[in-house]
């Protein structure tokens, strides 16, 4: 590690952003495909698609909470210590994301095994992402308070994110878009290795300034026969503790917001392949273009991030995140105008929304960072509960993640996607353009209403000039 420092690698940033970089790889590829692979390649029946959603939407708002509980209180080290949980989890992360990719048999249309796949996929694949993810955001919380530094780690994990999120890319170039199914295949156990060696490497070698701080704490009592193992808490304790953190009015604005951009990153990830195979004929932009194309919308996020970095250490992440809504809208209300048959404006548009969405949220860590200082100040609080701000955010955001899909899929499928989803089989010519009016439609209005709700949600959000002060609690 003291080597790195030598060529101006800073350490523990490198550390913390491997993580982003092994979940990049992973979560890229399987919030791009699943849903086309369920719904073209498995053939799930709408019923089951939306079971699955529904009971995965439960899960994946209980398991936030139940993991930050866990790590910020639990006695035992791989929950309770940020870097053994990465360590530990890391193997099962990897394993959870191949659980998609290959069918557990012959699938024939509207097959139940399949809704079972899906249901196992997405409830295996997200808890394990929660577990892995919430400690790795806990570490970026605790690492250290100064604004400058936690940047510092933003632009680390931007350049992780800016390579892990290629993968999108390599696999559309590497299958044709998935029509390569067994390529396909291959890439994903490839990815699976790399991002597992990526996380234990932050497993291995990065550290919350707290667990150095107890463990030393740790060692000084050792011989007086003190125990290390935090007390458990009370019931009556947990609930007061997130009764605090929920009647804190900026987190309420900022849950509120990032409901609304947790729905739209799911739009756009879930759909805009979908949206562009249909509304952007192959004459107008081939196979090779459009993969550029999705590859893009995940690799410029972090590009637009990396680049903002001096005017989020002079304007603030507060006024860039109002910018972008402001930016989404007004692109929806020109292209809305504009009419679905500029094929190549639409597509700019398309990759143009996906790559706000994407950046914006990308920002999201230093908000959040921001309402565990403003707790552990107000309450006088020993340490952060980072896991649990979090966990209790995910709490509320998480199910956007399956309302979007449901949502969406129910809509097409009121104007027959179910039996005109194939874009090159015949099909009745008055049905299509139904169907890829409702697409376009979908395509503006959906940035457009989302935003300007978001817009009302965080215009009040009152921490808006962290970027001014250097540290907002003394390390001691």
């Amino acid at each position: 590690m003291k080597a790195l420092s030598r060529f101006g690698v800073h350490p523990d940033a490198l550390a913390y952003s491997m993580t982003t970089l092994g979940a990049g790889m992973m979560n890229s590829i399987f919030s791009f495909y699943y849903v086309k692979l369920f719904l073209n390649k498995y053939k799930i029946s709408e019923a089951a698609f939306h079971q699955s959603q529904v009971i995965y939407m439960i899960w994946n708002a209980v398991n936030d909470p139940l993991f930050g509980y866990l790590q910020d209180n639990s006695s035992v080290p791989c929950c309770s210590r940020r870097r053994l949980a990465i360590l530990y989890g890391a193997p099962f992360y990897a394993l959870s994301f191949l659980l998609a990719w290959f069918p557990w048999r012959a699938y024939a249309a509207g097959d139940w095994l399949s809704g079972v796949h899906l249901l196992v996929a997405l409830c295996a694949f997200d808890g394990m992402l929660t577990f892995v993810l919430l400690s790795q955001c806990a570490l970026f919380a605790e690492m250290s308070s100064e604004h400058h530094s936690r940047l510092k780690l933003i632009k680390y994990s931007q350049v992780a994110s800016l390579v892990g999120s290629s993968s999108v890319l390599v696999c559309g170039l590497a299958s044709g878009n998935m029509d390569d199914f067994p390529a396909f295949q291959a890439v994903t156990v490839l990815v699976a290795l790399l991002a597992c060696g990526c996380m234990l490497y932050t497993g291995l070698h990065s550290q919350s300034r707290y667990e150095a701080r107890q463990g030393s704490k740790a060692e000084q009592e050792a011989p007086q026969g003190s125990s290390s193992s935090p007390p458990g808490l009370s019931l009556t304790s947990i609930c007061s503790m997130t009764w605090q953190i929920l009647t804190q009015r900026d987190f309420q604005r900022f849950v509120t917001m990032n409901f609304f951009q947790v729905f739209m990153v799911a739009f756009c990830n879930n759909f805009t392949m979908i949206f562009t195979e249909h509304l952007v004929p192959r004459d107008a932009l081939p196979p090779l273009a459009k993969s550029l194309m999705y590859g893009a919308g995940f690799i410029c996020p972090q590009m637009v991030v990396l680049g903002s970095q001096r005017l989020l250490r002079t304007v603030g992440y507060y006024r860039l995140i109002l910018l972008t809504f402001y930016l989404e809208v007004g692109a929806a209300g020109v292209m809305l105008l504009l009419g679905p048959q500029h094929y190549y404006i639409l597509a700019l548009f398309l990759t143009t929304n996906m790559v706000l969405v994407q950046a914006a949220f990308s920002l999201f860590n230093l908000p959040l960072a921001d309402i565990i200082d403003a707790d552990l100040q107000s309450n006088k609080r020993s340490s952060p509960l980072s896991s649990m701000v979090f966990g209790t955010n995910a709490l509320f955001t998480k199910p956007a993640q399956s309302l979007a899909p449901m949502l969406i899929v129910n809509t097409l499928n009121q104007f027959g996607y179910e039996t005109l989803k194939d874009v090159g089989a015949a099909a009745d010519l008055s049905s299509l353009q139904a169907l890829h009016s409702t697409m376009f439609y979908l395509v503006c209005l959906v940035p457009m209403c989302v935003c300007a709700m978001q817009i009302a949600a965080w215009t009040p959000f009152s921490i808006r000039d962290s970027h001014t002060v250097d540290a907002k609690y003394i390390e001691t």
